[in-house]
C-alpha cells in the first residue's frame, strides 16, 4: 500500500484523534497531563526545540513514561558507549525526572511531539534523527507515516501488543498494514508479541525478551532505608505497589482485616500516581486508619497503620522494606504494572488476574512459583496472611523471583544484535566526521 493510500486512510485521525486508534500516545498523554506538565517545556509538544541539534548522526528514542523510559536506560548507554548521539523524548513529566536522575547530560531530552502533521515534521526539521527507536507500544500513524516519507529507519524495541490492542488493530487491518510496513524493524518482547506483530504485516521481527528484565534493580538511598527501617523495627510489613483506583482501599481493607492476627502490621501503599495522595490519605483516614505520608516526612510511629508511599522514584526503597508486595492495576483496573522490580529485590509477588499487559512476565514468575495471582480482596488477605505466617514458604517465593528474573535477562543484548546494521553505519558516519573535524 502507498504512503499517499495509507495518509488517505489516516486523514480521518487528525480530527478523531487517539481514541479512534488503539495504541496511539502521544494526543492522549497530552489530553490526559495538561496541567500536570512542565509549562515552560510546553512549545515542545508543538515541535518546537528546546536544544540546538548536535553535530553528526543522531538517533531518536522514544520511551513514553516511567516504565519505559527505565526499559530503555540500559539500551541508551549501550548506543551512548558508540559515541553517537540520542534525543530521548518522553511523555510525562516523571518519566522526564527519571531520564535527568539515570542519563544526564549524556543525552539530549525533549517531550515527544503531538502525533500532529506541523508538529512532527517541525520536530523532525531540526532534529533530522538518522534512526528512530520507538519502546514498548507506542504507534503514532502521523509520526511513522512522516518519517517513512524522510527514509528514515524505525525500530520497534521492547515491542508488545495487549489482547485489546491486538484486536483493535485486527479491526483495522488495512491500516495497521500501511503503518507497520513503514517499520524497519519489530524487536518482540515474546513470541505471542512476535507473531501478533507479523500477522499485521510488520517484516521483519525478532524475539529479544524483556527489556526489564535487564535493568538494574530500582535504586535507594541507603541513608533513609536505615532510617525508616529503624522506624518499623521487628514489625511485620506488606506493600501495594503502583496502585490504581480502588485497589489503595482494598489494601486498607487487607490490613484492617489482618492487623489483629499480626500484631503492629505495617501496610506499605504506593499509589502509580501520587497526585491521588491527599484524597487517599483522607479517604483511609475515614477508614479509622493512622496514615503517614512520605511526602510530608511523617514519622512512622508504633501505631502507623499505613505508609502513604507519595513520592516519585523511591520504589527502591518501599520495596527494601518489605518482602511481599502485591502489584496494582491488576484487581480493579486491567493491564498490570510490571513485576519484575519486586521480583529481583527479594520479594513474593501477588497480583490480580488482570495482567495481560505483562502477561509473559507474569507467566515466568507463576511457573516457578516466585508470584501468585489472586481473584479479589479476602483472597488477597489470605495470600498476604499465609506468607506472613509462613517464613518458609515466603523465601522460596522471594527466591523464585530472583533466579526467574536471572534466566529471563538477555534482552539486551539480544537487541542490540537486532539494531547493528542500523547502528553501525551511524558509528563509522560519527568517526569520520570527527576525524575530518581533527
Amino acid at each position: 500500500m502507498s504512503g499517499r493510500w495509507a495518509r488517505a486512510m489516516l486523514s480521518a485521525y487528525r480530527f478523531a484523534g487517539a481514541a479512534a486508534y488503539p495504541l496511539v500516545g502521544p494526543y492522549v498523554a497530552w489530553r490526559t497531563s495538561r496541567g500536570k506538565e512542565d509549562r515552560s517545556r510546553r512549545r515542545e509538544r508543538y515541535g518546537v526545540a528546546g536544544r540546538p541539534r548536535p553535530e553528526g548522526p543522531v538517533i531518536w528514542i522514544h520511551a513514553a513514561s516511567v516504565g519505559e523510559t527505565i526499559a530503555v536506560v540500559p539500551l541508551v548507554e549501550s548506543i551512548l558507549d558508540y559515541g553517537v548521539n540520542i534525543v530521548l523524548t518522553t511523555g510525562t513529566v516523571t518519566s522526564a525526572q527519571v531520564a535527568d536522575e539515570r542519563l544526564g547530560d549524556r543525552i539530549i531530552h525533549q517531550y515527544v511531539p503531538l502525533d500532529l502533521k506541523p508538529a512532527v515534521s517541525r520536530f523532525l526539521d531540526h532534529w533530522q534523527p538518522d534512526l528512530a527507536i520507538i519502546a514498548e507500544s507506542e504507534i503514532w500513524p502521523m509520526t511513522i507515516l512522516e518519517l517513512g516519507a524522510r527514509r528514515v529507519p524505525q525500530v520497534l524495541v521492547n515491542g508488545r501488543l495487549s489482547d485489546r490492542s491486538f484486536t483493535s488493530w485486527k479491526k483495522r487491518a488495512n491500516i495497521a498494514e500501511a503503518l507497520f510496513e513503514n517499520l524497519a524493524h519489530v524487536v518482540a518482547q515474546s513470541d505471542v508479541d512476535g507473531e501478533r506483530f507479523r500477522s499485521l504485516g510488520a517484516r521483519p521481527v525478532t524475539v529479544s525478551g524483556n527489556l526489564k528484565s535487564d535493568t538494574a534493580p530500582p535504586p535507594v538511598d541507603e541513608r533513609v532505608l536505615a532510617t525508616l527501617r529503624r522506624q518499623i523495627g521487628a514489625r511485620p510489613t506488606w506493600a501495594a505497589i503502583s496502585t490504581h483506583d480502588g485497589e489503595e482501599v482494598v489494601a486498607a481493607e487487607v490490613h484492617a482485616m489482618l492487623h489483629k492476627r499480626h500484631h503492629g502490621l505495617l501496610t506499605i501503599v504506593v499509589p502509580r500516581h501520587p497526585d491521588r495522595a491527599e484524597a487517599l490519605a483522607a479517604q483511609i483516614s475515614g477508614m479509622g486508619l493512622k496514615v503517614a505520608r512520605r511526602s510530608k516526612g511523617d514519622r512512622i510511629a508504633a501505631d502507623t497503620d499505613i505508609l502513604l508511599g507519595d513520592t516519585i522514584g523511591e520504589m527502591g526503597l518501599y520495596l527494601r522494606l518489605t518482602e511481599i508486595a502485591f502489584v496494582g492495576r491488576s484487581l480493579t483496573s486491567e493491564g498490570g504494572q510490571n513485576p519484575l522490580e519486586p521480583a529481583m529485590l527479594d520479594t513474593a509477588v501477588l497480583a490480580g488476574r488482570n495482567v495481560q499487559n505483562f502477561r509473559e512476565a507474569y507467566q515466568r514468575l507463576l511457573d516457578s512459583g516466585g508470584a501468585k495471582l489472586v481473584r479479589d480482596r479476602d483472597m488477597l488477605a489470605g495470600a498476604v496472611n499465609f506468607l506472613l505466617t509462613n517464613e518458609v514458604a515466603r523465601h522460596e517465593m522471594m527466591a523464585a523471583g530472583v533466579a526467574t528474573v536471572d534466566e529471563m535477562r538477555g534482552a539486551l543484548a539480544r537487541t542490540l544484535k537486532s539494531l547493528e546494521p542500523y547502528i553501525q553505519p551511524l558509528v563509522v558516519k560519527s568517526r569520520l566526521k570527527g576525524a575530518n573535524g581533527r
